[in-house]
């Protein structure tokens, strides 16, 4: 088996303590429970980058449920007896793979057939649980939203009829893309030093329950889709270029590529398990690196002049249809409240989608297509409007300056942080 070199958290130390020993040896048993696990689950090993023979040991023999489950136990058992304490990026480091090793053993838990409540399978996998939202919290933001949206009739339709207006034609998506993608690298690179070698490719497919994702391949290099099964809306191309690329998944991967695998050895970082608490750093940062690489004035301001224009939109409208996304965000955990009610039977598929139209605004398309990531990914849900917050929270403890909070954003995506870690 191939080890890989121990590095050291003190230059002066000439070498590793103990119980970073110990940790590499974890750590490399870990990557390789993922890689077996994900022979079960296909959704499971969203990016792997290690050694080729792990992945093809795993390809090779496929290793019982109940076996896998053992060895989780057994690895959770070793960390537990070299228990790290303090603040430093050791202590990060043993408590990042307990966890990471304890929701993999949850979803292993789940292949074998274990259904756990909502709040409880979010807690397991992503070490964090949201709120409870009544309708009432939906419906007071549908208030001002019916002030808002010109027309008559259910603001859910007048809503609907409203964004046609400000869907990207096909013919020109990739124009926009490209010149958000271009932006969002501009005012990330002002603040975050990749890589030179760093890039990535586009695609545009159908068929997909998502709209966006990005394949980390590794060497500084992703693969990102977009999903074109339903019309583009205008505000999507920097929500997905940013989201997708700068300064989220793309640059979160490369930093820990960078920082983590190569700088320190850390073998861990080199798989990411989708159903971990890694996936809420992961979604939350990305959906808040939107807004800090474009504060509400200058992201109206970048749309209008410059991604309308290229749509054949008309850049009048810019503010009007901005006010009315912003109001539309806060009805984000409307998907999650969908979720839990349907996951946990309390909500027939029906019933469910037609919360997400209600209360969420999506169209009855949309919201079948979320209901089919839903049913797939079931309480991933979560990482993406928590996740946004406790990142959010995490970041402005840095205070009000763009620099610092840039500063205290890139030191999270290159830290083996936590969700639990984010909160006060």
């Amino acid at each position: 088996m191939r080890r890989l070199a121990c590095v050291c958290l003190l230059a002066t130390a000439a070498a590793c303590s103990n119980a970073e020993r110990a940790m590499n040896d974890i750590a490399e048993s870990y990557v390789q429970l993922v890689l077996d696990v994900g022979q079960h689950d296909p959704d499971l090993v969203d990016a792997y980058y290690g050694p080729p023979e792990w992945r093809a040991a795993a390809e090779r023999d496929t290793v019982p449920l109940a076996t896998l489950h053992g060895r989780a136990d057994v690895l959770l058992a070793r960390l537990a007896e070299e228990k790290v304490g303090g603040t430093g990026l050791t202590a990060l480091r043993w408590a990042y793979l307990t966890h990471q090793i304890g929701a993999v053993r949850a979803r292993i838990t789940m292949l074998r057939g274990t259904t756990f409540p909502f709040d409880e399978e979010s807690r397991l996998l992503y070490d964090a649980t949201a709120p409870h939202l009544p309708a009432e919290h939906f419906s007071t933001i549908l208030r001002d939203l019916d002030a808002l949206l010109p027309g008559e009739g259910p603001v859910a339709e007048r809503a609907d009829r409203f964004r046609e207006a400000f869907v990207i034609p096909p013919d020109r998506l990739d124009a926009v893309f490209q010149a958000a993608i271009r932006e969002c690298r501009r005012r990330t690179v002002a603040h975050v030093a990749l890589p030179p070698a760093e890039r990535f490719t586009i695609e545009y497919v159908t068929d997909k329950p998502w709209s966006g994702y990005n394949w980390y391949q590794g060497g500084f290099v992703s693969r990102i889709q977009v999903n074109t099964d339903l019309p583009v809306f205008i505000d999507r191309a920097l929500d997905l270029a940013c989201h997708e690329g700068y300064p989220g998944h793309h640059v979160y991967n490369v930093l820990l590529e960078q920082m983590l695998v190569r700088g320190r050895g850390w073998v861990e970082f080199s798989v990411y398990p989708l159903f971990s608490p890694q996936s809420l750093i992961a979604e939350g940062s990305a959906n808040y690196g939107i807004e800090l690489a474009f504060p509400v004035e200058e992201r109206v301001g970048f749309e209008r002049d410059v991604l309308y224009p290229l749509a054949g939109l008309d850049p009048t409208r810019a503010e009007q249809y901005a006010a009315v996304q912003r109001l539309l965000g806060k009805l984000a955990y409307a998907g999650n409240e969908a979720a839990r009610g349907y996951l946990d039977g309390e909500l027939t598929y029906e019933e469910a989608a037609d919360w997400l139209v209600r209360f969420a605004l999506m169209g009855p398309e949309r919201a079948a297509q979320r209901m089919r990531f839903i049913e797939r990914y079931r309480s991933y849900v979560i990482n993406y409007n928590l996740g946004q917050d406790l990142v959010a929270q995490y970041v402005a403890a840095a205070g009000d300056g763009p620099d610092a909070r840039w500063g205290r954003f890139t030191d999270l995506l290159g830290s083996p942080r936590l969700p639990s870690g984010l909160q006060p």
